[in-house]
C-alpha cells in the first residue's frame, strides 16, 4: 500500500445486507478525504446499487471485492466479482414513465443511477467476472 494512494480493500460474502458494510467503509473514507455530506451520500447510494447488482446478477457463489483507492483529488472505487460477466452493450435502461404505469417490477435503474451519482463509471466484464470502476472527484469539474 502506497502512502501517496492508500487503498482500503474489502471482501464481502454474499449475505443479505452486506452492502451496508461497504457503505460504512465509504463513509469513513469520505470523512478522511473531507468530502461533503452530499458527495458522501452519492457515493453510498452508488455503492449500494453496485453491490446489489454484483450480488444479484453476477451469479458468483462466494464473495465480491471492493477497493477504495484514495488520492488527493478523487476517490476511485472498484467493485469486483468473479461471476459470469455481462455484455455492457446489452444493458437496457428502462423507460421510467412506462415502468411506473405498469405492474412490472420497479427495478432496472441501478446502472443509470450509478452513472448519475458518480463523476465517471466504467465496466470491464468477461466470463471471469466484472470490475465496475466508479470515481468521485473531490472538487466538481463543472
Amino acid at each position: 500500500m502506497s502512502e501517496a494512494n492508500p487503498t482500503v480493500e474489502l471482501k464481502l460474502p454474499i449475505i443479505e445486507n452486506m452492502e451496508l458494510v461497504a457503505t460504512q467503509t465509504s463513509e469513513v473514507v469520505s470523512k478522511h478525504m473531507d468530502l461533503s455530506e452530499e458527495k458522501t451520500s452519492e457515493i453510498s447510494m452508488a455503492l449500494i446499487e453496485a453491490c446489489i447488482n454484483a450480488f444479484e446478477h453476477s451469479e458468483t457463489k462466494s464473495e465480491i471485492y471492493i477497493h477504495f483507492i484514495i488520492s488527493d483529488d478523487r476517490l476511485t472505487i472498484k467493485v469486483i466479482d468473479k461471476g459470469k460477466g455481462f455484455d455492457t452493450s446489452n444493458v437496457k435502461i428502462p423507460n421510467i414513465e412506462k415502468k411506473l404505469k405498469s405492474n412490472e417490477r420497479k427495478r432496472g435503474w441501478g446502472i443509470l443511477l450509478i452513472k448519475e451519482l458518480m463523476d465517471s463509471v466504467d465496466f470491464e466484464s468477461s466470463n471471469d467476472g466484472t470490475t465496475l470502476t466508479m470515481v468521485k472527484n473531490k472538487i466538481n469539474n463543472e
